[in-house]
């Protein structure tokens, strides 16, 4: 993370604090121990072939390898780039595109359908799940660029993850169910890490072990309300129903952002503050949710006692400009313009995983001097948010939070602070 500059000594504080439960939140919701608690002590009969999928693959497999040790036969584990850490002992990894697929999604992902060919019913497929995977894990039924574009259009839209899981589902020959499928007549034991509200199975990751709830009419109706762009085939793909039943798997979810917002929570209370979580459903446009904050911040501002409020969720970017930022960045960057001059409100936001989009940040931190030293500098926030360029943004305004990748993957927090006015 980087500094500040020309803070006020509670300003300074503050952001101390924030690095501080950033910290902790991160911490309590990496994987390993949650893992380990569905693991720990199991023996599965036959074979056990593992596969592991999404941002926190690695450490998810990491943390299964040290819990079954030799009861791993083989193992491929596919994550995004720059989030593999190493060498696992019986297990290829492999690193490949997010947010959209690309061919090193599919190369991988034929490795780990390769690898659960010709079982038997007495072995198991140890598929350990986590965000991400849908981009990660694919081999699609159109061809590769076209399933590119698709991302590309329904990212663009603002359309929300569940809605774009729906649509990615039926391009799939792995996902909706489909690899369990491919995996039979073998026991599919499944431990998944969710990043989506409410965890649904069937949409974290696009469900590739799970049975698809959604259905061809609700697909239809997003390629309706967004406008997109299809070849004839890839209309007739979206017609085709996807699996409703499966047999032989067994799912468990070990971690979610409600894990993360408590974290959070604590650490602030660590700290003094008072917290509250507003929420852990947060499902907006970023815009719309930093602007949301900054207003409490606002009512607040005059608090005699420290606060803290707490947002988890997944907020929505709709894209008007080619600039370079996140959701997690433009939430920020949008409540900067409604602390203005605030000199006890300091906001973050960050993603878990610790890459907030196409981006090497994990989100970022502003104050009530942030706008202020944008100005000084000739930058309109309105201009860059029109843009979508809060990374840019962002960087000159000392406001981005670098974590590298994390290991973890359980949606994103947003953290607004206040403490009592005081004199520097």
């Amino acid at each position: 993370m980087t500094g500040f500059g020309s803070e006020t000594r509670l300003q300074q504080s503050m952001r101390r604090e924030a690095a501080q439960i950033i910290q902790e939140a991160i911490q309590a919701v990496l994987p390993d121990r949650a893992v380990q608690r569905v693991l720990e002590g199991r023996a599965f009969p036959g074979r056990v072939l593992l596969v592991s999928v999404g941002k926190a693959a690695w450490q998810m497999a990491k943390a299964a390898g040290q819990c079954l040790g030799e009861q791993i036969t083989a193992g491929v584990v596919i994550t995004k780039y720059g989030h593999g850490k190493g060498d696992l002992p019986q297990i290829a990894c492999y690193e490949a595109g997010h947010p959209v697929p690309d061919e090193n999604s599919f190369r991988s992902t034929q490795a780990a359908l390769d690898l659960v060919q010709g079982l038997s019913e007495e072995d198991t497929v140890l598929f350990l799940l986590s965000g991400g995977g849908s981009a990660l894990f694919e081999r699609p039924l159109i061809p590769g660029s076209e399933l590119q574009d698709i991302t590309n259009q329904l990212l663009a839209s603002g359309a929300d993850i569940v809605e774009i899981n729906t649509i990615r589902k039926r391009l799939s020959a792995v996902k909706g169910g489909r690899f369990a499928q491919h995996c039979a007549p073998a026991r599919i034991f499944s431990v998944v890490l969710s990043d989506i509200l409410g965890d649904p199975l069937d949409m974290i990751a696009s469900g590739p072990a799970c049975p698809d709830r959604s259905t061809c009419r609700q697909a239809q109706a997003i390629v309706e309300k967004y406008h997109l762009n299809l070849s004839d085939e890839a209309i007739r793909r979206l017609g085709e129903e996807t699996p409703k039943t499966l047999e032989c798997v067994e799912s468990h979810i070990v971690g979610s952002v409600k894990e993360l917002c408590g974290a959070a929570a604590h650490a602030c209370q660590t700290l003094g503050y008072q917290p509250l979580v507003l929420t852990d459903q947060l499902c907006c446009q970023a815009k719309e949710a930093g602007s949301f904050l900054a207003s409490i911040a606002r009512s607040h501002a005059g608090t005699g006692v420290p606060l803290a409020f707490l947002a988890g969720g997944e907020t929505v970017v709709r894209l008007t400009g080619s600039g370079k930022g996140g959701r997690n960045q433009e939430l920020a960057l949008a409540a900067a313009q409604g602390i203005a001059s605030l000199p006890n409100a300091l906001l973050f936001s960050i993603g878990s995983d610790g890459t907030d989009g196409p981006t090497d940040a994990a989100g970022g931190m502003v104050d009530g001097s942030t706008a202020e030293r944008l100005r000084a500098q000739g930058i309109s926030i309105h201009q860059i948010l029109a843009e979508n360029n809060a990374y840019c943004g962002l960087k000159r305004a000392d406001g981005l939070i670098m974590t590298g990748p994390t290991g973890t993957n359980v949606n994103d927090v947003s953290v607004l602070l206040i403490r009592p006015a005081q004199s520097d």
